[in-house]
């Protein structure tokens, strides 16, 4: 009965709303809800669900529709503007935290693959963090969110790039001619989802934008559909996702194509992020567990220290751009990804693996503290910050 879908998913949803009502008390990630669940009743917990492979292929559909409903929010005109701004900062901070969990990784006896790619799961910020615990006031009216929003945006296409290398490097290993077939795929995808979008997508939503069951269908096999070309074309299905997305960003039905969507996505995703749990092997988190408080604490200390420096001419002030480095100061959801890739791919072993996560669930729960109770968000600790 353990083995039972019907039975994983009531233990999972039931689960999830215990546990994250917990974390809303306490201003916690939900994320952090999903992974933890994932750890006390999957294979290394007490085992109530032992086999997780099929519920983290069902989850595997939440991050395709997370990665396109991202692309809907990205207009290329938004793109151009918000890349002037912040692509330097963006670059030398992203370098400087790889360069800086790779060294701790090879100080920590890892391999030189596994030092990559903890080192490539140190650059990210969390999206989710990011933008959830800025208010809307922040958001849309003041610097801050401006700067805030134009570093995790162009983190991202840095992860949508790392991610097509470990999907090139599928077979344990990197190589030149994979990569140059992917240098050549992606453009040529791109080129064809805009063209197909502007002669032929668009026609299709403008004459039947009415028909909301007909552009929810519409919405759901162009994201699936790109996909799907996408893995053909040996790239893979999320990026293929993030590109439909972006192609109908422009759509004028594109802001009702992504609240339609959004709960299908949040449903995938709690099963997503429970598989990630679920695949953490206690008895290696008891080896590396304090690697992973090293990496957590320097990145949390790390990171504001760093966006403060070289957002020096950018934000208004220095305490503004500390502001900026605190809420942005954590090992992101996309790290948890890439770690998940490499490990599919045999890029990496289960110990880096088991390190990654647990370092970005450390982040996730102090980094979710420390804003709450020092900036303004909407679940701040005091109503003096609290803001909607």
């Amino acid at each position: 009965m353990h083995n039972d879908i019907i039975f994983s998913i009531f233990l999972i949803f039931c689960g999830a709303a215990f546990l994250a009502t917990l974390a809303l008390f306490t201003r916690q990630s939900l994320l952090v809800a999903y992974i933890i669940l994932g750890v006390l009743i999957g294979p290394g917990g007490i085992g109530l669900i032992r086999d997780p492979v099929v519920l983290k292929d069902v989850g595997d559909i939440g991050i395709i529709f997370l990665l396109f409903l991202l692309g809907l929010n990205l207009q290329p005109q938004n793109l151009i503007k918000m890349l002037r701004q912040a692509t330097i900062v963006t670059l030398a901070s992203s370098l400087i935290f790889a360069l800086l969990g790779y060294c701790v990784a090879l100080a920590a006896d890892f391999s030189n693959m596994d030092a990559l790619i903890i080192g490539a799961a140190m650059m990210f910020s969390s999206t989710i963090i990011g933008l959830k615990l800025l208010p809307t006031t922040v958001l849309h009216h003041q610097r801050t969110g401006e700067i805030v929003i134009s570093i995790l945006l162009l983190q991202d296409f840095i992860a949508i790039f790392i991610l097509l290398m470990l999907h090139a490097g599928n077979d344990g290993s990197l190589s030149l001619i994979e990569l140059g077939h992917v240098a050549l795929a992606l453009p040529a995808l791109v080129i064809f989802a805009f063209l197909v979008e502007r002669f032929v997508l668009i026609n299709l939503i403008s004459r039947f934008s009415r028909i909301h069951e007909f552009m929810f269908l519409v919405a759901i096999g162009w994201c699936l559909g790109i996909g799907q070309l996408a893995e053909f074309m040996k790239l893979s299905f999320e990026v293929g996702a993030f590109i439909a997305g972006i192609s109908i960003a422009q759509s004028p039905v594109s802001r009702f194509i992504a609240e339609s969507l959004r709960p299908i996505r949040d449903f995938f995703l709690i099963l997503f992020f429970f598989s990630l749990g679920a695949k953490i092997n206690l008895a290696n988190l008891s080896e590396i567990w304090e690697w992973a408080v090293l990496f957590g604490g320097i990145m949390l200390l790390a990171k504001p220290a760093v966006f403060r420096a070289l957002l020096g001419k950018i934000a208004p002030s220095k305490e503004s751009a500390w502001e900026v480095g605190v809420r942005i100061g954590q090992i992101s959801e996309f790290s948890l990804l890439v770690s998940y890739t490499a490990e599919k791919n045999n890029l990496i072993s289960q110990s880096a693996y088991s390190l990654i996560q647990a370092a970005t669930i450390l982040t996730f729960i102090v980094s979710s503290y420390w804003i709450v109770n020092r900036y303004p968000t909407p679940i701040a600790a005091s109503d003096r910050l609290r803001r909607d």
